[in-house]
């Protein structure tokens, strides 16, 4: 019986391994075009290993005029993100719904980022996918009542 058990755990590994493998890192990101996105969140998954949102984006969505000037937290200074936000374009792909993956829970725990519910307006600077076959963008930056999260970053 213990012998059948580790068995299957082990068979079971590959297939773990490769959805986590495909899951984290910045590696199939494009991190040389950073994106803006804002919009209305649809649904929430509030869960290791990341946080994800997904939101509707209006069909007319422009960068704010401000987002250069924004202020951003100290702790994100590693990251040039004064060049990020005045990089951040829209997507060039007419999806109305986008996935954002956020960070880890526990970061989000440390930023005291409080769950965020359906129906919230957000926005975030981040990075598409390199080949671009799905909706979905890595958040650098969220933009959340009023206030600026750097994901990467921890708030200490």
């Amino acid at each position: 019986m213990k012998r059948r058990s580790l068995l299957l755990a082990v068979a079971s590994v590959p297939a773990t391994m490769s959805s986590a493998w495909a899951h984290h890192g910045w590696g199939s990101f494009d991190q040389d075009r950073p994106l803006y996105l804002e919009g209305r969140v649809v649904s929430v998954k509030w869960q290791n290993p990341h946080v994800e949102l997904m939101i509707d984006v209006p069909a007319d969505l422009k960068v704010p005029a401000d987002l250069p000037k924004r202020a951003l937290p100290a702790q994100t200074a590693p990251v040039d993100g004064a060049a990020l936000l005045a990089k951040a374009a829209p997507p060039s792909r007419n999806t109305r719904q986008w996935e954002l993956e956020l960070a880890p829970l526990t970061r989000m725990e440390a930023w005291k980022i409080q769950e965020i519910k359906p129906g919230t307006q957000v926005a975030a600077v981040g990075f598409g996918q390199k080949e671009g076959k799905e909706a979905v963008i890595r958040v650098e930056y969220l933009f959340v009542d009023g206030k600026v999260y750097g994901l990467r970053s921890s708030p200490a």
